[in-house]
């Protein structure tokens, strides 16, 4: 049986508890993101996902779990389980199937997310590491490899089996996408090869890689204040580490106060002001940093609609910007 943690987190939309289809906290490339996506998928669970910019976790996501980082699965009645193997077992269960207990998946499942995986982020990210030799980290990634690969010859039916393939895929994908041409030339990889060559073509993978199981922009969170401005303004910003503006074409000093939006009010308020501009740029702003440096938020109607709209009285404080994302598009082209 899956533990899961009877946590209760209030859904962003405002919903109670129950109304809404089961939330994913999820980010694309991410192997252990994609592990849980594909056991979803496959066990056909309604999900809500939610793209997680790492450099920005929603308020929504540490509320559900601490430890911040994906996948996160909030079910709808509030249970939460936040390891993406506790995500596969419960997919498993819903499917009327078991967890792989024979000696080759165990052993397979504990080499992947123990030494194999702590070699791939040592190939991956060598400045993090004492010795930073990602050269002598992918030799030994490549050994162990080679004692998979000498499994699977001798137990071929095991690479059938989709639950191993939503398990360890992911991360051998990762591991061939630092060197794919290496990868492909290297000896004693031949069934590993034919296992994962397949599935790289397949749908299943396809799938959790497109809309709606994967997006390439970011989940806003209703919980942040949104401005939209100029990218050549906000370019300029950065660099002189100060952002002057109100509005577009209007400064603080000139108006008194930064114009902001909530999330549902930063579409209509491209359309008025911003539709014609070439390059615009939305700020996701974290609220608390705002109020942490010294700048007034009040909520004031705008004088057409009668409509309240959350207005900075100081400068916008540049570490508040949580996201600065190209309005409209995609999060992979921002700033």
């Amino acid at each position: 049986m899956v533990e899961i943690s009877p946590q209760k987190v209030a859904l962003a939309e405002g919903g109670e508890i129950g109304t809404n289809p089961a939330i994913l906290y999820s980010f694309r490339r991410c192997p252990y993101a994609i592990r849980a996506r594909l056991a979803l998928a496959a066990a056909a669970i309604q999900v809500e996902v939610r793209e997680v910019a790492l450099a920005a976790k929603p308020p929504e996501l540490l509320a559900a779990s601490a430890k911040g980082t994906v996948p996160v699965l909030v079910l709808a009645d509030g249970r939460v389980i936040d390891e993406s193997q506790q995500i596969v077992r419960w997919c498993l269960e819903q499917l009327g199937r078991d967890w792989p207990d024979d000696r080759l998946a165990v052993q397979l499942i504990a080499s992947c997310d123990g030494k194999f995986k702590a070699l791939l982020d040592h190939c991956r990210y060598p400045e993090r590491h004492a010795n930073g030799d990602a050269a002598a980290a992918r030799q030994q990634a490549l050994t162990l490899l080679r004692q998979w690969n000498q499994e699977l010859v001798e137990l071929p039916q095991t690479s059938q089996r989709p639950e191993l393939q939503w398990l360890i895929l992911p991360f051998l994908r990762q591991f061939r996408g630092l060197d794919a041409e290496g990868f492909a030339q290297e000896s004693g990889l031949e069934a590993l090869r034919a296992w994962l060559d397949p599935w790289l073509e397949g749908s299943a993978l396809g799938a959790v890689m497109a809309s709606p199981w994967a997006e390439r922009r970011a989940w806003y969170s209703p919980s942040w204040l949104y401005h939209l401005t100029l990218a050549a303004d906000w370019r300029q910003a950065k660099r002189q580490g100060f952002y002057p503006w109100s509005t577009r074409g209007m400064t603080f000093e000139q108006v008194g106060f930064v114009h902001a939006s909530w999330l549902h009010q930063v579409a209509a308020t491209y359309r008025l002001f911003y539709a014609d501009a070439a390059d615009v740029v939305v700020l996701a702003l974290d609220p608390q940093a705002i109020a942490a440096a010294g700048v007034p938020i009040r909520q004031e109607p705008a004088p057409d609609t009668g409509e309240f709209f959350p207005h900075l009285y100081g400068p916008l404080p540049l570490g508040a910007v949580v996201l600065a994302d190209p309005y409209p598009g995609d999060a992979s082209e921002a700033s």
